[in-house]
């Protein structure tokens, strides 16, 4: 173990020097915040916006007394005055590049319900959607002229609403359904982030050991250890590199989730007892492609020319994604449950149905788990013999039947 600590450390250290590592490492998280802000950062904000100019031309005057206290609690970025001016004259008075509108409210146009606005190159689009809440208050108003009671014109205006309700044992349960729905998520998607970053640190070890048995590195590192403690310590290495990466990533990513999402408790549903599980699957599914990768990368001369056995291989990280559609239709479904027995699809299978279910299938964690580390172990033990042997082949990429007789010697 002291021999594989070492081979360790010196991963770690190589990797951390890394420029393209430590690009990868401040940028990703950069980017996802970009991402996150981009299309707030392009809508603008309401306050910012330069507001419109709204001309209304009300003979009848109904706008002071009818309209604009019904648009007192509307948040319209709107700069109204009343004008007497035709349209015409209107649009000679405007200055060059101005965001206005001039509405006509004459008696006819309320009388048959269609109203003429006239707009500028400048009008943001979004007006003809904010317009429509004159719609209310116009039709009330002719509704009243239409000499309506009052109880007449909300049995017309306010229409019939369906409004769906749970039977439950009480109403609070109801009320907190979806606040424990988050509580569920979020440990869930910490456990996924950890097993993404490590996941994809450990394929580093496939072009690790790759490289290094192109360049004939490893014949010099063999010669003082045995091809166990060189594999052991890739796989340590580069699990310390996953770690530093999650790291990272949470100490630039979280206070922005946090100022983003203040209004729930994000600490206080990160730091829960389920926590410790999900992230004991996560580190599991590591062990397990870790192992797969070094056995892999040892059997590789040049990774442009993998076969597509190989690259295969590669894939079965992702292979939960096809999954991902009924799980989330159906946490408990046939494809669900057999996504969990599956060593390659368990990790991330299970971690995305126990952020889900609101009770946990222990029965099914059990099995899993065990069927999960038995997998580990047997393809540690596989991988152990395909890394001594192919680790020190020259000449081409091993294939599928020269890799069986390395497994099966």
């Amino acid at each position: 173990m002291r021999n594989s600590l070492k081979v360790a450390r010196w991963e770690f250290k190589r990797n951390v020097k890394n420029k393209s590592f430590i690009i990868s490492l401040l940028l990703t998280p950069v980017l996802f915040i970009l991402f996150a802000t981009l299309p707030t950062l392009l809508s603008g904000s309401g306050d910012d916006a330069e507001p419109v100019n709204v001309s209304v031309s009300d003979p009848s005057g109904i706008w002071a007394e009818q309209i604009e206290p019904y648009l007192s609690n509307a948040d319209l970025n709107w700069e109204i005055s009343v004008v007497t001016a035709s349209p015409d004259e209107w649009r000679d008075g405007l200055d060059e590049d101005e965001s206005a509108v001039y509405l006509a409210l004459d008696e006819a146009a309320l009388r048959d319900g269609q109203i003429t606005y006239y707009t500028t190159e400048e009008t943001p689009d979004s007006f003809a959607g904010e317009v429509q809440l004159l719609a209310a208050p116009l039709q009330q108003l002719n509704l009243q002229n239409a000499g309506l009671s009052e109880e007449q014109m909300a049995a017309v205006t306010n229409g019939i609403q369906f409004n769906a309700e749970e039977l439950s044992d009480s109403e609070q349960a109801a009320a907190d359904s979806g606040l424990n729905e988050l509580a569920r998520i979020i440990p869930g998607a910490f456990a996924g982030l950890i097993l993404f970053s490590i996941v994809m640190t450990g394929m580093m070890i496939f072009q690790s050991a790759s490289q290094e048995k192109k360049e004939k590195v490893s014949e010099i590192v063999l010669s003082s250890l045995t091809p166990s403690d060189l594999m052991q310590g890739k796989i340590i290495g580069y699990f310390w590199l996953g770690m530093l990466q999650v790291g990272v990533w949470l100490l630039i990513a979280l206070p922005f989730v946090i100022w983003r999402f203040n209004d729930f408790p994000i600490m206080e549903y990160l730091f829960v007892p389920e926590l410790a599980l999900l992230i004991v699957i996560a580190l599991i599914g590591y062990l397990l492609f870790a192992a797969l990768f070094v056995g892999l990368g040892a059997t590789v001369e040049d990774i442009s020319s993998t076969s597509n056995f190989q690259g295969m291989i590669m894939m079965l990280p992702f292979s939960p994604l096809i999954l991902i559609g009924p799980i989330l239709s159906d946490p408990n479904g046939l494809a669900a449950q057999v996504g969990t027995y599956i060593p390659f699809t368990s990790p991330a299978v299970l971690i995305m149905r126990l952020s889900l279910l609101e009770e946990w299938p222990w029965v099914e964690i059990g099995i899993a788990l065990a069927i999960l580390v038995l997998s580990v172990w047997l393809v540690m033990k596989l991988a152990g013999k395909i890394f001594e042997v192919g680790i020190l082949l020259y000449g081409k990429n091993a294939s599928m039947g020269e890799i069986m007789k390395w497994v099966r010697s």
